[in-house]
Formats: structure tokens, C-alpha cells, sequence
């Protein structure tokens, strides 16, 4: 079994033991409780597309290799695996499985699917927080795509460190910060990514949310990704609750945020269904 076999494995034991996981995190902020956003260190990004989460969604979407509807699922979570008694700090566990599907084929052909595994370090003080991460990425066709289209199919994978600094006044969010991939197949890919986003949280539940993130690549020339959501969470209450779930408008336009499509420009607009544990 090769190194990137082993990491996707390795991702999908991972995401087995999170129902547990989650559960028990939940009753403990039940007992406890904190100031943070649902209960986090460094929150989940609202709008950013490899943030790790529960979500299935409905796309159009339209690039050079596909003019499709399309189905967009994850399977992942930010799981909290130390947390200092101050709750200032904490270490995590973050795997995520991103995939999707081409709506318009009588199989619903499977195009691409992306293993993320991290590693975030996550600090708060205050209003303010600030998360470092080393995580590793390895991407795949699907074996039908790939029959069907005959792609340029590249070995896509890499480790990178990212850095993200926000700030909260009030229900709004700032953040901003960078990547660097230290590790990276191809050997051609260029490694620098800027990363900063807004988001907004009402108050009472249900409650309105959006965001927009922006993430500007190296590789390609700095062209910028726009993601932007906006929707309703409910946030179900009590221990042992079920997980909140958000429905939210989306759309995107810029270097496509998934795997083996790096080199190309995607816009997509769509709905979906997003849970968080």
C-alpha cells in the first residue's frame, strides 16, 4: 500500500470514530460551555470549500471539462483531541473527504474525490483567534470520468502549513492569512496561496448565516476564488441534540477548488445541506 492509500485510509477510520467523538464533545460543552462560536476554539469557515464538514449540495456548474448539474459531498469534522483547562488552546484532528458527482450521466459518474487529513493547533484570546495547520491533500478521477472524457490526469498530492488569524465584532467575522505547500506532486506546482474571508452569524436560532471567502493562488498568477454562502442554521438544543444544520445558497467562480482541476477555472452556483457535529 502506497503513502497515499495509507493516508485515505487512514482518513475513513478517522471519520468512523467522529459520531462518538462529536457526542461526547457535545455533552461536555452542554456541562461547560464557553464564550467561543459553537463551542470552538478557531470556528468553522462558513464559505470556504475544503472546510472539513458533513454536507451534501447541488451545483451547476461550468468549466472546460464539464457543463453539468452537479452533486458535491463531504464527509469530515474538526475533532478537538486536547484542549488546555483555560480553553485558549487546542489540538485537533481534521480529516475530510470531498467528492462529486455528474448529475447528468445515467450512472452519475464520480469525477473527482479529494483525501484531506490535518493536523490544526488553534489558539484564542478574547475576540480573537488564530489557527496553524500541516495537512496533507492526495486527489483522484473517477474511474467512469475518465472513460467518458479522457482527461490530462495528474498525480496530485502535497503536505502544506497554513496559517489564519480572525477577529469578531459582534456577529461579524474577519479573517485572513496563507499557505505554503512545503511538499508537492507535481513537481512543477507553485506552492503559495493567500486566504482571507467575512462572515456573519445572527443571533437566535433559527439564525441567518453567510460568508465570503477569498483565496488567491500562485498558481495561478494570483487569480482570486470567490465562495460565497448564505442561508439558515438551526442549532437543535441539549445534550445528545442532533447536529445543527444550515441549508444554504452558494456559488463560486475562479481556479477550481478541487483536486485534479487546479489548472482550470470553474463557476458554479447551487444548494445544499450542511451539518455540523
Amino acid at each position: 500500500m502506497n503513502a497515499c492509500a495509507r493516508t485515505n485510509t487512514l482518513v475513513l477510520l478517522v471519520l468512523g470514530a467522529m459520531a462518538v467523538s462529536a457526542a461526547r464533545g457535545r455533552a461536555q460543552d452542554a456541562r461547560g460551555g464557553d464564550a467561543t462560536i459553537n463551542g470552538a476554539v478557531f470556528p468553522p469557515l462558513v464559505a470556504d470549500p475544503k472546510q472539513p464538514h458533513f454536507f451534501s449540495v447541488w451545483l451547476w456548474v461550468d468549466s472546460p471539462l464539464l457543463r453539468s448539474t452537479v452533486a458535491s459531498v463531504g464527509l469530515g469534522e474538526d475533532i478537538g483531541l486536547f484542549r488546555a483547562r483555560n480553553g485558549r488552546w487546542q489540538v485537533s484532528l481534521a480529516p475530510g473527504v470531498f467528492s462529486q458527482f455528474d448529475l447528468g450521466t445515467p450512472s452519475n459518474d464520480l469525477i473527482n474525490t479529494d483525501f484531506v487529513v490535518g493536523v490544526p493547533i488553534a489558539h484564542r484570546w478574547r475576540r480573537a483567534a488564530v489557527r496553524f495547520r500541516f495537512y496533507h491533500q492526495s486527489s483522484h478521477l473517477g474511474d467512469e470520468f475518465i472513460l467518458n472524457t479522457n482527461p490530462e490526469r495528474v498525480n496530485l498530492s502535497f503536505e502544506a502549513v497554513d496559517l489564519l488569524v480572525s477577529g469578531e465584532l459582534g456577529p461579524v467575522r474577519v479573517y485572513g492569512g496563507g499557505e505554503y505547500i512545503v511538499r508537492h506532486e507535481p513537481s512543477e506546482l507553485k506552492p503559495g496561496l493567500l486566504h482571507g474571508g467575512l462572515e456573519y452569524r445572527g443571533r437566535g436560532n433559527p439564525r441567518l448565516v453567510a460568508g465570503l471567502d477569498l483565496k488567491p493562488t500562485q498558481e495561478r498568477n494570483w487569480d482570486v476564488g470567490f465562495s460565497g454562502r448564505v442561508g439558515i442554521q438551526l442549532r437543535p438544543a441539549g445534550v445528545g441534540a442532533f447536529p445543527s444544520m444550515s441549508v444554504l445558497l452558494q456559488g463560486y467562480t475562479g481556479p477550481a477548488p478541487y483536486g485534479q482541476f487546479y489548472q482550470s477555472a470553474v463557476r458554479s452556483v447551487g444548494v445544499g445541506v450542511h451539518f455540523a457535529l
